[in-house]
């Protein structure tokens, strides 16, 4: 069995991250497939091929070689980014054509988007998390045995599609495998995600992430992170939690068993989380953070205007979020600021704010908030979400005939915003508030963070938090500079698509409608 892992439409602002990492769930598919008897299990993951990856010539790996070299009888699908479905696709085809059964799961999978994949060269979706699924349904099929026994699929018989009963998610973690990172082949990782809870007990309407968090034993995770130590000498690691610190005290075990292990091998981890800005009260979670190796927080502000805020249902006002973040700061953590511009309010609000003074709250509060790399997106619409229901039931969502899946990946506007804001007002406001957040002009300044790194000998009394204080310096013009380099490619990438045309299609298409 071969697992793919699609590549981007296009090159964007996560590609460079992509070359140094890799996607979680097909690493925990792929583990508990090669335990099954008889099956041999290799993981493609077309943003991150290294060395000897055969590189296609439009993008992606070649399978026409990969196939050639190790025929695939199985081949399954990685489908957790939207924007990567019309790569899926047309893979799926390819390997359908050639008699190999094709699977796919991930969060684009839904029943309102299984219709296009089964109609699109797939032969099963796997709908929910597909680690059981996938190991009976391949049992099933090798004893041709009931497929409709098997729960939580989506397939065609006779021209209909059958939706199995759904399937319970996951609660005893212990009886999966670690993931086996292995069985990527072709990839280098330097950047290993792990993962102790799924889920997430919030409620926004743009995520597609719902229901009550299950969490495995803080003990599990120590286990992944220590074999991928061990095995593969990984020292950085991003765990993939959507909230980091849902289940407190279990956090607190973890952080302190963490902080006990890297303290007994005389080796010092890096990890980045996700987690809430209000964990910022907690005091002895951030200390029991910072003790465990943690050094990166990523958090969700969203927005600084505080009726969109209301209309994602975020429980929190820009004023607050400001101290919040520097609380963080506080305790020697560097912030991720993630931000969504243009978010459509409810029906029957009423409030209006010119393009500029909306860039100008972004920027503003990004200042105060001292954040130090930042990620603006516009709105998506993703299948299977609150938000897109809305829209769709005011007629706002773009046909994907003419603004299609790959376009999915927050960078471009997919709806009817909100007046007095145009499609085209969007893109510019992103285009304004990274762009002045990454800048050429950080260049020069790096060289003088390097001589300034004598400036430490005025913090011998504390020379931790010295070295603290330059080395986010140093860090973030660094980082700045990059997100020039890499933005400006982005505008280039897009300056030679047609999406403009493209959006003048959709806006005829949604009157039509």
């Amino acid at each position: 069995m071969r697992i793919i892992i699609p590549a981007y439409p296009a090159f964007n602002i996560y590609t460079h991250i992509a070359r140094r990492t890799t996607a979680l769930g097909p690493i925990c598919v792929a583990t508990v497939v090669h335990e099954l008897p008889g099956w041999d299990v290799e993981v493609i993951d077309e943003n991150n091929l290294a060395g000897y990856g055969p590189r296609g010539e439009n993008g992606g790996a070649d399978h026409d070689f990969l196939q050639r070299l190790r025929p695939a009888d199985a081949v399954g699908f990685y489908g957790g980014l939207t924007s990567t479905i019309p790569r899926l696709l047309k893979l799926a085809g390819f390997y359908r054509r050639q008699g190999v059964l094709t699977v796919a799961g991930g969060q684009h999978f839904c029943a309102e988007t299984a219709a296009e994949g089964l109609a699109g060269g797939l032969d099963y979706i796997v709908l929910g998390e597909g680690e059981t699924t996938i190991r009976e349904l391949l049992s099933v099929l090798d004893a041709g045995g009931c497929r409709a026994d098997v729960k939580g699929l989506a397939y065609l018989e006779n021209g209909k599609i059958v939706f199995t009963p759904p399937r319970e998610p996951v609660t005893d973690f212990d009886r999966l495998p670690l993931p086996d990172f292995s069985l990527v082949r072709n990839a280098r990782i330097s950047l290993y995600p792990v993962e102790r809870i799924r889920g997430c007990g919030m409620d926004c309407e743009f995520c597609a992430v719902k229901g009550k968090f299950r969490s495995a034993a803080p003990e599990r995770l120590l286990a992944q992170i220590s074999y991928l130590l061990e095995t593969r000498a990984a020292r950085h690691f991003f765990i993939v939690d959507d909230l980091f610190g849902q289940q407190r005290e279990e956090t607190l075990r973890f952080c302190g068993l963490l902080r006990d292990y890297q303290r007994e091998i005389g080796r010092r981890l890096d990890l980045t989380v996700q987690i809430r800005l209000d964990k910022a009260r907690d005091s002895e979670l951030l200390s029991a953070m910072r003790q465990a190796g943690i050094n990166t927080v990523c958090i969700g502000f969203e927005s600084p205007i505080p009726e969109e805020l209301t209309a994602m249902r975020k429980h929190v006002q820009p004023g607050e979020m400001v101290e919040l973040a520097r609380i963080f700061h506080r305790f020697g953590f560097l912030v991720h600021g993630m931000f969504i511009f243009g978010y459509p309010l409810e029906s029957g609000a009423d409030f209006q704010l010119p393009l500029r003074k909306r860039i100008k709250r972004y920027r503003d509060f990004v200042r105060r908030a001292r954040i130090d790399t930042l990620q603006v997106l516009l709105p998506v619409p993703l299948p299977d979400t609150e938000l897109r229901r809305r829209l769709q039931a005011q007629n706002r969502v773009y046909p994907t005939v003419a603004v299609g899946w790959e376009y999915y990946d927050g960078n471009f506007p997919l709806f009817e915003p909100d007046p007095p804001l145009r499609a085209e007002d969007l893109q510019a406001a992103l285009r304004s508030i990274m762009g002045k957040f990454y800048q050429l002009r950080y260049l020069p300044v790096i060289g003088w963070n390097a001589l300034s790194f004598s400036g430490l000998l005025f913090f011998l009394h504390d020379i931790r938090f010295g070295w603290r204080q330059w080395y986010r310096s140093w860090r973030n013009t660094w980082v700045r500079f990059g997100g020039w380099i890499i933005f400006t490619r982005w505008i280039r990438a897009y300056e030679k698509g047609d999406f403009s045309r493209r959006l003048l299609q959709a806006r005829a298409e949604l009157k039509k409608e």
